[in-house]
């Protein structure tokens, strides 16, 4: 029950990352998200794109895995990399801007990955050196 805790909770962080550029524009992923699923379907081509496509592939496999009785571990890694990769680039960005905004939106994530990652490598520990009967 808890690795679909932390799943969902990473999903949720995921989408609360926030982006500024240039004069007053700014978005959050869940907006950019909405927007992605919206061209998804009218230009196919505007989506493939690995900082693009990779998040939201590793996002439809955190969401798969909250459907398994026991969410699977590589999935779960996956999905976290695949997030991952866009939430590192974000808080790289609020590091080198400096922009406290953009950084702090994406700790949340960044802790939550490190939790899950750490609690999947201590319950595969717990199974592999239970006894075989």
């Amino acid at each position: 029950m808890k690795s679909k805790l932390l799943n969902v909770l990473l999903i949720i962080s995921s989408l609360f990352g926030y982006l500024e550029w240039g004069q007053n524009k700014k978005i959050f992923l869940f907006q950019i998200e909405a927007e992605l699923f919206s061209k998804i379907f009218k230009d196919p081509l505007a989506v493939i794109h690995p900082i693009v496509f990779l998040p939201l592939i590793g996002q439809i496999i955190l969401i798969i895995t909250l459907f398994q009785k026991n969410p699977g571990k590589i999935l779960t890694y996956i999905g976290v990399a695949g997030l991952g990769i866009l939430m590192a680039l974000v808080f790289l960005v609020g590091c080198i801007n400096l922009n406290f905004a953009i950084l702090f939106s994406t700790i949340p994530f960044l802790v939550l990955g490190y939790f899950t990652i750490r609690y999947q490598m201590k319950r595969a520990m717990r199974r592999s050196s239970l006894p075989v009967e």
